[in-house]
Order: structure tokens, then C-alpha cells, then sequence
């Protein structure tokens, strides 16, 4: 028998549960098609759940990852990490090891920068702990009347 397809929403809920956030692009492409939403978060968890470490630190080294290469898009697993338990001092300890480990990767962006995106990690991980709206990238822009 066939699996039934997920709507939407569904599959927008289904993300947020199994990863622990919804990724923007995901919002735009589940209503287009909600299949690669579906096998993403599938594909995600298999990586970022626990196992011999736990979903917790995974998400912190993500967001150490985001850090050091000043990816804004990175620095948003500082959500899942505090859904899986993550503390303000893990978090800003682990966005402090990403700020100087950018000081050593070649051709990075370098420790000033990157200091930047650990500020920009610690002042969602706030907003999202007070219940307040965050952003990490201003909206995109479209005029196509379907966004």
C-alpha cells in the first residue's frame, strides 16, 4: 500500500519535530513539494540524533561550524541545540571555540569576523529562550507574488 502524501503543513510540522526547526527554504519548497522535506528531515535525523554523541552536541558543533565560517544559515542549529538541553554557558563556549577556530582555517574568515556570528549566535539563542521573534537573515525579497 502506498504511503500517503504529506501535506504541507504536515511535513512543516514534521521537520520542526524531528530536527527542531524549520529551515527557511524548506517553508517555501514543502508547499511547492513536500516530499524532499520529508526524506531531508529523515536524512538529518539520521545524522544529528543521538547516538555515541548526543543531539545536543551535535547541534553545538554545528553551530561552532556556522561560527567559524560566518554562516548565518549555520548559527540557527543554536535552536535545536537548546530544545536538545543546551545551556547559555555551552553555547557560548562552543560559539567561542568556532570564533577562534576561524582564526585557523585556511583562507577563513579570520577571529574578528567570526566574533561577529558567535554575538549574532548568543543574541538568537537569547531572543529564542525569552520567546521572542529572531532572525538571522533579513527576508529575502521576491516580487513573484507567490512568497
Amino acid at each position: 500500500m502506498a504511503e500517503k502524501k504529506m501535506t504541507a503543513e504536515e511535513v512543516n510540522k514534521y521537520m520542526e519535530n524531528l530536527m527542531g526547526f524549520l529551515p527557511r527554504m524548506f517553508k517555501i519548497i514543502n508547499t511547492v513539494t513536500p516530499d524532499p522535506g520529508k526524506t531531508f528531515a529523515d536524512f538529518y535525523a539520521t545524522i544529528f540524533g543521538d547516538g555515541a554523541i548526543s543531539k545536543k552536541i551535535k547541534e553545538l558543533m554545528f553551530t561552532a561550524i556556522g561560527v567559524s565560517w560566518c554562516s548565518p544559515r549555520c548559527i540557527i542549529h543554536v535552536i535545536p541545540a537548546i530544545k536538545a538541553g543546551a545551556t547559555t554557558g555551552e553555547i557560548f563556549e562552543a560559539v567561542a571555540v568556532g570564533m577562534i577556530g576561524a582564526g585557523f582555517v585556511p583562507g577563513g574568515p579570520g577571529i574578528p569576523y567570526a566574533f561577529e556570528y558567535a554575538l549574532k549566535a548568543l543574541d538568537i539563542a537569547d531572543k529564542y529562550s525569552k520567546g521572542q521573534s529572531w532572525e538571522y537573515l533579513p527576508q529575502p525579497k521576491f516580487d513573484h507574488g507567490i512568497f
